[in-house]
């Protein structure tokens, strides 16, 4: 099996050496990830300015690495119509330094890496941990991340279809199992800081807290909260094709 790996923290990241490391003994794995962090770009591409590819000397002499001046889904693009030779049979984006929960997703350059997958018609993967950053335990995550894409595999995952997993900060012995959920809400209490440079310009920082709403429990923010890992199938057509047939009516003569 070819897999192509890819995140948005950045090619050194903690995340993505632990993900390649557990999913060596699965098939050739290849890496192409951004030479530096590039999280919440959402699906943003490289248009106005060159991408540069530098060759990576990766740990393991048998994985091939490449990091790129852009953005994750940039990776993928460049990736699958410049650098590999012969398609990827899966791509995993991940391990994400803290979650991609409920509307989050909309945000995340690394369930986004995943979605450009499924655009390239190639079954996707997206993986996260939820906990506080600085704090996280990957090894509950790095552990399952095998089992969940040979299980993807196995039920061969729709070429069209994001499956974007939320692991617990978690040793794998203390994660309480598995669910499928639906996606959830997630907002924030946002403001931006003004402050001044060195020249006394004025600039903004944003900051501000995650606000507790209540989600079904069948919600990939409760899921997780709760010691499961979190798998949610995404589409990338957002048509709201329930909705749009009550919009047909909007118009009764032309």
């Amino acid at each position: 099996m070819r897999i192509l790996i890819t995140n948005d923290d950045g090619i050194n990241a903690i995340g993505i050496r632990m993900l390649v490391n557990s999913l060596k003994k699965l098939g050739k794995i290849t890496v192409v990830a951004p030479d530096r962090e590039r999280s919440a770009t959402g699906h943003a591409i490289t248009m106005h300015h060159p991408l540069r590819i530098e060759k990576v000397q990766y740990e393991d002499p048998n994985v091939e690495a490449w990091s790129i001046n852009g953005t994750p889904s940039d990776c993928v693009k460049i990736a699958v119509e410049s650098i590999l030779e012969e398609k990827p049979d899966i791509i995993v984006s991940g391990i994400n330094n803290g979650a991609n929960l409920g509307t989050d997703i909309l945000y995340s350059g690394t369930v986004s890496a995943a979605i450009e997958g499924a655009i390239h018609n190639i079954p996707s993967i997206a993986l996260s941990v939820y906990g506080k950053r600085g704090e996280l335990i990957y090894e509950g995550a790095s552990y399952y991340s095998c089992k969940l894409i040979e299980m993807a595999v196995n039920n061969k995952l729709p070429n069209n279809i994001v499956m974007n997993v939320n692991f617990p900060s978690l040793n794998s012995n203390d994660i309480k199992g598995i669910e499928f959920t639906e996606l959830g809400i997630r907002r924030y209490q946002n403001s931006y800081e003004q402050r001044k440079d060195p020249m006394g310009k004025n600039y903004y920082w944003l900051s501000g807290s995650l606000i507790e709403l209540k989600n079904n429990e069948n919600s990939d923010v409760e899921c997780v909260k709760n010691g499961y890992i979190s798998v949610t199938p995404l589409h990338f057509d957002l048509t709201d094709y329930n909705y749009l047939k009550e919009m047909k009516n909007w118009v009764t003569e032309k």
